[in-house]
């Protein structure tokens, strides 16, 4: 069974990567409201996240992907999607 990825999973896989508690986040948000993101009960708004990941020292898009995808044969496939949709976007203006 494929694990479920979720923007609070991806939140604190990065932080986990980056060797960050969730106090480093002090500047930007409190330990408990990083908590209660980790655990999927709220979510951020776009600025919010832009703090988060600018904390993270990672493009938003990086931490969307990685929620949205998980893996990397996964992330591969929706770069490709996205990059096609932009394209075809980009084609109709």
């Amino acid at each position: 069974m494929a694990e479920e990825h979720s923007l609070g999973q991806a939140i604190k896989t990065v932080r986990a990567a980056r060797s960050l508690s969730q106090e480093a986040f002090s500047d930007v948000s409190s330990r408990t409201y990083m908590s209660t993101l980790e655990r999927g009960l709220k979510s951020p708004t776009l600025n919010k996240l832009a703090e988060l990941c600018e904390v993270m020292d990672v493009h938003p898009l990086t931490l969307l992907t990685l929620a949205y995808a998980g893996d990397s044969n996964d992330a591969e496939r929706l770069l490709a999607r996205v990059r096609q949709e932009l394209d075809a976007l980009s084609a109709q203006q």
